[in-house]
């Protein structure tokens, strides 16, 4: 089991909803990926907090039930946030394994996989242009046509640019050649065969 945080003790308002059950939304602490939902009593929190595995109460089974009892796929315990009315909780986890009884990630059938924004779209796009292969329409395809050296090439090129760009005084153009120098880089990156995950394993690992 982790815990990254010290978890706040809150006070949720078990009484406002029915039988005192509050809905508890699940929540990758590292990809932010919304996982499941369930419902918890102040039982079922407060051996949550104990245990620092989540523990819902299965109104089928009518009674404490903590994800992962038979399956070992446990949600450990990371932060608990209550909302502004406090009758909704943001439980923050480090899961192990899948989380659906289904064998997904998610109950939504989805993968639980970092996102990086815009820059996950563009890693895409990349990846579809290469496979498109028709170097005719598509820039990226005729780049990566010319091969490695060529990419790794512009990559430089951008770089220099970018340089250049710093130690003058036109923010436009900077932000321009930088945006150009990232892009050309996802290009390196995926023809070498990484992606911005890597760059982030390679970080996180320097970090410790």
């Amino acid at each position: 089991m982790t815990n990254n945080k010290n978890t706040a003790i809150i006070s949720p308002s078990w009484e406002k909803l029915e039988g005192g059950l509050i809905p508890a939304i699940i929540q990758d602490a590292t990809t932010k990926n919304v996982l499941m939902l369930g419902y918890m009593n102040n039982d079922a929190y407060q051996k949550t907090i104990e245990t620092k595995q989540v523990t819902f109460f299965s109104r089928s089974k009518q009674r404490l039930w903590t994800k992962g009892e038979e399956s070992g796929n446990f949600l450990n315990l990371v932060d608990i946030k209550n909302d502004c009315d406090n009758d909704t909780l943001l439980i923050q986890v480090n899961p192990v394994g899948p989380t659906c009884h289904k064998g997904t990630d998610t109950c939504w059938q989805t993968e639980n996989k970092p996102s990086y924004g815009f820059f996950s779209t563009l890693e895409a796009i990349i990846t579809e242009r290469i496979s498109s292969k028709d170097a005719k329409k598509s820039y990226v395809a005729s780049l990566f046509e010319k091969g490695i050296n060529k990419i790794a090439q512009k990559v430089g090129e951008e770089a220099v640019e970018t340089v250049i760009e710093a130690m003058d005084t036109n923010d436009e153009l900077f932000l321009y050649e930088s945006a150009d120098l990232l892009f050309h880089y996802l290009m390196l990156l995926q023809a070498k065969g990484f992606t911005l995950k890597d760059i982030e394993e390679e970080l996180k690992g320097r970090h410790k």
